[in-house]
């Protein structure tokens, strides 16, 4: 069966990055992106933050619906910040998220995403999700 948070029917931002999952439990998420071309700055050969943030934010926002509370219809993020200490040109990514809050108007996630190949840390991921009723 296809997850449609990955695969919506309409595509969107996290087929195009390539972003898919690798596990899921309770407070928590991983997923990965294998880099490609998309994924660098325009004349460089280096991660895009923007592509590194697009991953740890989705990884966040489905561990955050995984995690709605009764009543909830939905989330959506109101404040992040990312720590970049690292980049890589090829291999893929893995991004795994871990609740640091779960409240009932709030939840605040955070992410670390890591070279899959090497094990090194690229970037540190905290984000706030708004609990939508």
């Amino acid at each position: 069966m296809i997850d449609t948070r990955f695969n919506p029917p309409n595509g969107g931002l996290v087929p195009h990055m390539r972003i898919t999952l690798v596990s899921e439990g309770d407070g928590w998420l991983e997923a990965k992106m294998e880099i490609g071309p998309v994924h660098l700055r325009s004349g460089a050969n280096a991660l895009h933050a923007a592509s590194v943030v697009a991953l740890a934010d989705s990884v966040c926002g489905f561990a955050a619906g995984n995690a709605l509370p009764i009543g909830a219809r939905g989330y959506t993020t109101v404040e992040l910040k990312s720590n970049f200490v690292g980049t890589a040109s090829d291999g893929t990514l893995i991004a795994r998220s871990s609740a640091a809050h779960l409240g009932r108007s709030t939840q605040v996630w955070d992410s670390i995403v890591t070279h899959e190949q090497t094990g090194r840390k690229i970037a540190f991921f905290r984000c706030t999700q708004m609990i939508l009723y």
